[in-house]
């Protein structure tokens, strides 16, 4: 391990592996807390190192005080799964293996996130500390390997030994054990922090390493997560491609991002690409599917989405694009149910609501329209925009005083949006010199 100012979090990563490993060997990178007095009481193995702006170059400080014949390797903010007892002297024995992808849980506080282009999955891992959280994110990397001289870690981000491994002929297996992650629960300064970090060493893993596909993809991941700069994203992308043709993420991402610049027709095209690659996948189809409906290609749309819900179930955000399709293809009764079926499931999902709004406004079912959109600001994120669609609603009802108190409402959160403003004034009448 590498650690810096983990005195809260490592007692219960410690306390996981504690008599599942042989050693603990922690490198510390400046801590200035009681993390080294935490490490000691575990009987680990401690020492000091620079901190150079490089995980690769400390995890391989920490890997060089290693005696053990297999390295398990993890962050403060995790802990090793239950299974872990069992399953390690059984994976470490097995013959002609030089090493193991291990699935790593990145809990959640919401089902509405993703992290690194993963969407979320509800959490039913039945691991005790988790169980307060309602989904994870599941990516993986090598985390147990056979430790030769020729094995060590590379990227001065999200590094791995895994290029090692590959460029040496070592054989690479999955692990049925899981590694559970809890630092996207942390709080959002320090989640804040983290990203800035994360993504000026992308940056500087992108120059280091020109020519490494993989490194202009998660750089690009990071444009879209931490800067929301989607046109960096996209050369990020663009990039990925050219390097590694066949790279079945760079080409998907290629695709989601040129059709949320606008531009559908050359999403489209890239996402065939990817296609031709990969086949099928959950996050393909759907992106195939936003393509289709875009291009007003509706039963285009209809099959790509109803083939994205063939690879995951529950996912309430494409049953919502599905049922908006119908409704549009005149499925009025089956749209609908849909629509209203994934509010019920997903009711912090600002999309999804809209997606019901929208379709009860085509349908001229103006009364649900209505309750949908107070339903939306009762119970989902808010914006400026979802009080006025909400007081428009009602408006067209001739509900002014309902309408007039939303804007009012909308006004109290969002003083400053001149929108608001001009819409409650002009709903008041001349008589109200001002909204509050």
């Amino acid at each position: 391990m590498i650690v810096r100012n983990e005195e809260q979090n490592l007692p219960a990563c410690l306390e996981s592996v504690k008599d599942k490993v042989d050693e603990i060997v922690i490198a510390d990178t400046g801590s200035t807390d009681g993390t080294m007095e935490v490490a000691k009481r575990y009987g680990a193995r401690c020492f000091s190192i620079p901190w150079e702006n490089d995980f690769a170059a400390a995890r391989n400080r920490s890997l060089a005080e290693v005696h053990s014949d297999w390295v398990l390797w993890m962050d403060a903010d995790e802990q090793l799964d239950d299974k872990a007892k069992d399953a390690l002297p059984r994976l470490i024995s097995a013959r002609g293996v030089d090493g193991y992808i291990v699935p790593i849980f990145d809990y959640v506080l919401g089902m509405n996130v993703t992290i690194w282009g993963y969407h979320t999955r509800a959490n039913r891992t039945g691991f005790a500390p988790a169980q307060r959280f309602p989904a994870y994110v599941e990516h993986i990397n090598t985390r147990l390997f056979y430790r030769r001289p020729e094995i060590y870690f590379v990227g001065c981000i999200h590094e791995t030994v895994w290029p090692r491994l590959r460029d040496t002929g070592g054989v690479v297996r999955r692990a049925d054990v899981a590694v559970h992650h809890f630092g996207t629960t942390s709080d959002p300064a320090k989640r804040n922090r983290k990203n800035s970090l994360y993504l000026q060493l992308l940056r500087k893993k992108v120059q280091d390493m020109p020519n490494d596909a993989h490194a202009h993809l998660e750089l690009g991941l990071a444009e879209i997560e931490v800067s929301r700069d989607f046109q960096a994203a996209l050369e990020c992308f663009a990039t990925a491609c050219r390097l590694e043709p066949r790279h079945e993420r760079a080409s998907v991402y290629h695709g989601l991002v040129l059709r949320s610049l606008g531009h559908p027709a050359e999403a489209l095209e890239a996402l065939r690409h990817a296609q031709s690659i990969s086949g099928q996948s959950a996050e393909l189809s759907e992106g195939l599917g936003d393509a289709y409906y875009d291009l007003q290609d509706l039963h285009a749309a209809r099959r790509s989405y109803k083939r994205a819900l063939s690879f995951r179930k529950p996912w309430p955000a494409i049953e919502s694009k599905l049922g908006l399709t119908e409704v549009r293809l005149r499925r009025t009764r089956p749209g609908l149910a849909r629509l209203r079926a994934a509010v019920k499931q997903a009711p912090w999902d600002s999309d999804i609501h809209d997606r019901l709004i929208q379709a009860c406004c085509w349908l001229n079912l103006l009364e649900e329209a209505a309750n949908a959109a107070d339903y939306k600001l009762a119970v989902a994120p808010r914006d400026p925009q979802s009080f006025l669609r909400a007081a428009s609603i009602h408006a067209r009802l001739e509900h002014r005083d309902k309408a007039a108190l939303i804007l009012r409402a909308g006004l109290t959160l969002f003083p400053g949006f001149e929108r608001l403003q001009r819409c409650y004034m002009e709903l008041a009448g001349p008589t109200s010199k001002t909204p509050i």
